[in-house]
């Protein structure tokens, strides 16, 4: 989980540096921010995902398949992300993708905060999510404003 934050936190950083520069690029903060936590997610989520369970206290002695689609969505986006970029579909399509994952881990933010489901969850995750989230939205809608 620290690698995802990790790689995304940087993305994010150089997203902030890149958008304003001329021209505006999101390149990089593409591939890390979407492309790199969305493919270190779905290792996560997916193919770790008996650790992964235990440390959200999901642990039920059984796969959760719920998890493991949730892993495989992180991979969808993490691979269009890429795509994005090989293609070169411009800043566009860039912002699109940005924006479209900032709104999914915005809206899991927001559900865990106002309905944890029964569990009692730490704070600092939850802020790092939504932070992070909102972040994405950001730059993803500059990116389409440009």
């Amino acid at each position: 989980m620290i690698a995802t934050y990790v790689v995304g936190g940087v993305g994010v950083f150089i997203g902030f540096a890149s958008i304003n520069s001329t021209p505006p690029t999101l390149t990089w903060a593409t591939l890390l921010a979407v492309g790199g936590s969305g493919i270190l997610s779905f290792v996560r989520h997916s193919l770790l995902h008996r650790s992964d369970a235990a440390r959200m206290g999901w642990d039920y002695g059984k796969r959760n398949n719920f998890q493991i689609e949730v892993g495989l969505a992180n991979l969808a986006w993490g691979l269009v992300a890429i795509l994005v970029v090989a293609v070169d579909g411009g800043l566009a399509a860039q912002g699109t993708v940005m924006a479209v994952f900032g709104a999914y881990l915005t809206a899991v933010a927001v559900m865990n905060l106002a309905a944890p489901g029964g569990q009692r969850r730490s704070l600092g995750p939850a802020i790092a999510i939504t932070v992070y989230g909102l972040c994405l939205l950001y730059l993803g809608v500059r990116g389409l404003t440009m």
